[in-house]
C-alpha cells in the first residue's frame, strides 16, 4: 500500500497533468506544485514542474523544481540562467556567482562574457574586462559587441559609447532597434539626453512614444544588462521553433525587468508556439494601449487567434490595426490574411491592394502572389491573372507562385503549354511537394498524357493520403484507364474530405462515374 505522502501526491500529479494537457497552466502548475511537495525527490515529476512553472510564470516552483534537478545531476542547462535572474532580484551575490559557474560550464557560456561584465558593473569592477574573454568565440564576441556601449554608458564613458554606438548602427552595421532604444535609455537615465535623443528620432510612432519615456524605470545596473541579453537571445532564436529556451529566457527577463513590453511579446510567441495560448493571450493582454509595443502585442494577438482558428475574434483587431494611423503595409497585409482565412476574398484583395500600395515599388512576389490568388478566389479572374503574372515575374523561381498560375489555367484550359512548364518549373524547385505533384500531373492528364500523369498523381496521394484535389484527379485518371474499383476508392477518399461545394460533383462521380 502507497504511504500517504506518495498517494497524494500521485493525485496531485494525475490532476496537474489533466490539466496541462487541457492547457490549464495555472491549475496544472498548482498540481505540480502540490505533487512536488509531496514527492520532493521525482526528478521526473521535478521536469515536468519546471517547465509548466515557467509556462504559468511561477518562480517559485520554478526554483524548487530546478533545485530538484541540480541535485539530481540532470539539470537542464537554462536552469542556470533562471537562478542568476533569481540570485540578481533578491541581491544574492554567492548565488550569482554560483549561477554564473554553472552557466560557463555549460552550452550557453557564451554568455559568461557579458554576464560578468554586468556584475562588475555593480560591484564597481572593471566592467570592459571581462568582455575581453568573448575573444575566439563568435556567439559570444557578437553580443559582447552589442553590451560594450552599453556598459561603456552604464560605466559613466558615455562619450565613449558614441562611436561605437555610431558604428554598430550605420548601414550594414551589426546593431538593431533593439541596440538604439537601450543605449537612448541608459543615456537619459545618466542625465546625457543630448545623446539620448538622436538614438530615437525621426517620424516613427513607437519611437516618438519612448521619446516621451527617456529618463523613467531604466536603472544601469546588472539587473538591466542581463534582461536585455536574456531578451536579445530570444530575439535570435525566435525563429528557430525553440519555445521552451524562449520562454526561459523572457520569462527571466521579465522578472528583473516587469516593465520590458519587448520581453513580453516574444513570451507570448513562444508561449503560443509550445501550445499555450490562453497564456500568450493573457501575457500580450498585459501590454497596455499607451505602450510603445501597443502596436506589436495587437500583432501577437491576431498571430494566436489565427493559429487556434479564431478568425472571427483575429478580424476585428487585424481591421482597426490595418486603418490605423500608423499602420503598415504588413498591418494590411495581415488583414488580408484574416479575412481570406475567414473566405472573404474580395475584401482580402482589396487588403493586399493597400498593403502593395504602402510596400512602395513592385510589393515583391508575395503580395502579388496573395492579390491575384484571393482576387481568384473571388470570381475576378480577370484581374486575378496579371497579378498572378506579376508575382511569377518578380518571384521566377518562387514554386507557390508557379504553382498557382500554372494550375489556375490548366483548370480553365487556357494556356496549356505555357502552364505545362510553369508546373514543371515548380516541380523541379519542390519535387517532394504532393500539391504541385497533382497539379502538374492534372496538366499531363488534361493534355492527354496519361503516362506522365499517373505516376505523378500517385506520388501525390502517397505524399498527402487525405488530399481531396490528388484523390479526385487520381479517380479520374484510374477511371480513363478502366480502373474503375481503385477510381472509385479514390473518389471516397476525396468525399471523405471535401468541401461541400465539391461534394456534389465528386458524389455524382462516385455514382455514374465520367
Amino acid at each position: 500500500m502507497a504511504a500517504p505522502a506518495v498517494a497524494q501526491g500521485n493525485a496531485e500529479y494525475v490532476r496537474a497533468r489533466i490539466a496541462d494537457a487541457a492547457g490549464l497552466a495555472g491549475p496544472a502548475s498548482a498540481g505540480y506544485s502540490a505533487a512536488l511537495t509531496a514527492q520532493p525527490n521525482d526528478a521526473v515529476l521535478a521536469m515536468r514542474a519546471y517547465r509548466q512553472a515557467l509556462t504559468a510564470g511561477d518562480y517559485t516552483l520554478a526554483s524548487r523544481a530546478a533545485a530538484v534537478l541540480v541535485r539530481a545531476g540532470n539539470a537542464p542547462p537554462d536552469t542556470a540562467l533562471l537562478a542568476f535572474a533569481m540570485a540578481l532580484k533578491s541581491g544574492d551575490a554567492r548565488g550569482a556567482d554560483a549561477a554564473l559557474s554553472r552557466i560557463a560550464a555549460g552550452p550557453l557560456g557564451f554568455l559568461t562574457p557579458v554576464l560578468e561584465a554586468w556584475l562588475a558593473v555593480d560591484r564597481r569592477g572593471d566592467a570592459l574586462d571581462p568582455i575581453e574573454k568573448a575573444r575566439g568565440n563568435v556567439l559570444a564576441m557578437r553580443f559582447a559587441a552589442h553590451h560594450r556601449p552599453l556598459l561603456l554608458i552604464a560605466t559613466g564613458r558615455g562619450e565613449d559609447a558614441v562611436p561605437v554606438l555610431s558604428e554598430l548602427l550605420a548601414p550594414g552595421g551589426d546593431g538593431n532597434d533593439d541596440l538604439r532604444i537601450d543605449a537612448a535609455a541608459l543615456f537619459a537615465v545618466s542625465g546625457q539626453r543630448k545623446l539620448a535623443e538622436p538614438l530615437l528620432a525621426g517620424g516613427r510612432a513607437d519611437f516618438a512614444q519612448l521619446r516621451t519615456r527617456l529618463g523613467k524605470g531604466s536603472k544601469p545596473d546588472a539587473a538591466f544588462g542581463t534582461a536585455r541579453l536574456f531578451l536579445g537571445v530570444a530575439e535570435d532564436i525566435a525563429a528557430q521553433n525553440i519555445p521552451v529556451l524562449s520562454i526561459l529566457l523572457t520569462r527571466a527577463a521579465l522578472l528583473l525587468d516587469p516593465a520590458d513590453d519587448r520581453a513580453r511579446l516574444f513570451l507570448g510567441e513562444a508561449l503560443a508556439q509550445s501550445g499555450h495560448d490562453a497564456q500568450a493571450l493573457a501575457e500580450l493582454g498585459k501590454v497596455s494601449a499607451d505602450s510603445p509595443y501597443r502596436r506589436g502585442a495587437q500583432a501577437g494577438l491576431i498571430g494566436v487567434y489565427q493559429r487556434s482558428g479564431r478568425l472571427d475574434a483575429a478580424l476585428p483587431l487585424a481591421k482597426a490595426l490595418a486603418g490605423d494611423v500608423d499602420a503598415t503595409a504588413a498591418d494590411a497585409r495581415t488583414y488580408g490574411d484574416v479575412l481570406a482565412g475567414n473566405a472573404q476574398y474580395a475584401a482580402a484583395a482589396d487588403a493586399y491592394s493597400v498593403a502593395l500600395g504602402r510596400a512602395g515599388g513592385d510589393g515583391g512576389w508575395e503580395l502579388n502572389y496573395l492579390r491575384g490568388s484571393a482576387l481568384d478566389r473571388a470570381g475576378e479572374w480577370g484581374k486575378a491573372l496579371p497579378a498572378l503574372r506579376r508575382a511569377v515575374e518578380l518571384g521566377p523561381d518562387q514554386a507557390p507562385a508557379l504553382e498557382y498560375l500554372g494550375y489556375a489555367q490548366v483548370l480553365r484550359g487556357e494556356n496549356l503549354p505555357e502552364a505545362q512548364a510553369l508546373l514543371e518549373r515548380a516541380s523541379k524547385i519542390s519535387p517532394e511537394d504532393p500539391g504541385i505533384s497533382a497539379s502538374l500531373g492534372w496538366a499531363y492528364f488534361t493534355r492527354g498524357d496519361l503516362t506522365r500523369a499517373l505516376p505523378l498523381l500517385e506520388t501525390a496521394v502517397k505524399g498527402d493520403p487525405g488530399g481531396v484535389v490528388s484523390n479526385e484527379h487520381l479517380g479520374d485518371a484510374y477511371w480513363q484507364l478502366g480502373r474503375r474499383y481503385e477510381a472509385r476508392y479514390a473518389w471516397s477518399v476525396a468525399a471523405l474530405y471535401a468541401e461541400p461545394e465539391a461534394q456534389g460533383r465528386i458524389t455524382g462521380k462516385l455514382e455514374k462515374g465520367l
